[in-house]
């Protein structure tokens, strides 16, 4: 098949080239002719040949190839203590592995504990020269986030950001999410809200002011006496924070939104041994949708966070980065959704005790 003349080889005017340009030329689809230029597995050899040859002729910008070079994983003691614990990890990490087995890429898994060790996963990555490129998940501290300047090779941030901007990376949106969690508690009557997070992480506080977003938007008070932390993402540790919670100030609150799964799972037990039904006298919502939520009793509303495509996405910036075209960091937030279950209903009346 002869490829139809492309947008701008003819005429005074130039017009930029499209990849939908590409593939009408060479009579594929969209995806087929994205994926012959990504290297990607599933296109037939001349199929890729006819695709890239138009796309040079055309002065087409591809995006480097990284089939068979290896992307390093630097995972933070946080993520793989979240890989045992409640799967958050888990699933961004087979997001990844999935991407990457369509791309023909290598992951090669790091974990770091402190800046010495991060140091030293760059240095191996600078050294390989088969190292396209690190992704640094769960990774928070800035001293780490600064031993990144100067290193020559594309680095994405996973379920963290830079605040200033000098990395790019992929998160959930995290503030919108509490936000639309906040919002539905409110829609069924809900006022007094509680908030159960465990501080520390950018990512967690970003859930923490979508929260205070529902409320004000709403004319509610926000007010320190409806936040509770806890030390750690254990369930019991929850379940121990609003036990303790109501034993000194009384069921004053209708419902509680959890900052995780895991931290709504101890709320609920909490509740429930003190005597108390979900959702009859509280109504418990988390946020991550990991598959346990489902099979709780009662089972668990919650947002549903893209944790897949948290992984897939990444790789994708780390293969624009790779292409040569300066382009400046860039933060990307998926969308989450609401997934209603039956830890939630209408408020109680403010008057039950």
């Amino acid at each position: 098949m002869i490829a139809k003349p492309l947008p701008g080889k003819r005429g005074k005017k130039s017009k930029r080239v499209r990849l939908e340009d590409i593939a009408e030329a060479c009579g594929v689809s969209l995806s087929t002719a994205s994926r012959a230029l990504a290297g990607e597995k599933g296109v037939r050899a001349e199929i890729r040949q006819r695709v890239l040859e138009a796309a040079k002729n055309a002065n087409y910008v591809v995006p480097t190839a990284v089939a068979g070079q290896k992307v390093i994983v630097a995972a933070s003691s946080a993520a793989m203590i979240d890989y045992v614990r409640n799967q958050f990890t888990h699933y961004v990490l087979e997001g990844l592995k999935e991407r990457a087995q369509a791309l023909d890429l290598e992951i090669v898994t790091r974990p770091i504990a402190n800046q010495s060790e991060e140091l030293a996963v760059l240095a191996e990555a600078q050294a390989d020269e088969q190292v396209a490129g690190l992704l640094f998940l769960t990774i928070d501290d800035e001293g780490m986030l600064a031993a990144t300047r100067g290193f020559d090779k594309p680095v994405v941030l996973l379920n963290s950001d830079d605040p200033y901007m000098r990395l790019s990376s992929v998160t959930p949106c995290n503030r919108s999410s509490a936000r639309l969690a906040t919002d539905h508690l409110i829609e069924l009557g809900h006022e007094r809200i509680l908030f159960l997070m465990r501080p520390g992480r950018r990512t967690i506080e970003r859930r923490y002011e979508g929260w205070r977003d529902g409320l004000l938007a709403k004319g509610l008070p926000v007010t320190d006496d409806m936040l509770v932390t806890v030390e750690d993402w254990l369930p019991e540790l929850a379940a121990q924070a609003v036990m303790q919670r109501i034993a000194e100030r009384g069921l004053d609150f209708t419902a509680v939104l959890a900052a995780g799964d895991s931290l709504a799972v101890g709320a609920m037990l909490g509740i429930q041994q003190k005597g108390f039904s979900v959702p009859g006298d509280v109504s418990v919502m988390g946020m991550d949708d990991l598959p346990q939520a489902a099979f709780l009793n009662p089972p668990l509303t919650t947002m549903h966070i893209p944790m897949r495509e948290i992984g897939s996405v990444a790789l994708g910036l780390l293969r624009d980065n790779l292409s040569g075209v300066p382009m400046p960091s860039r933060r990307i937030e998926l969308a989450c959704h609401l997934v209603e279950r039956s830890s939630t209903g209408p408020a109680r009346d403010s008057e039950t005790p």
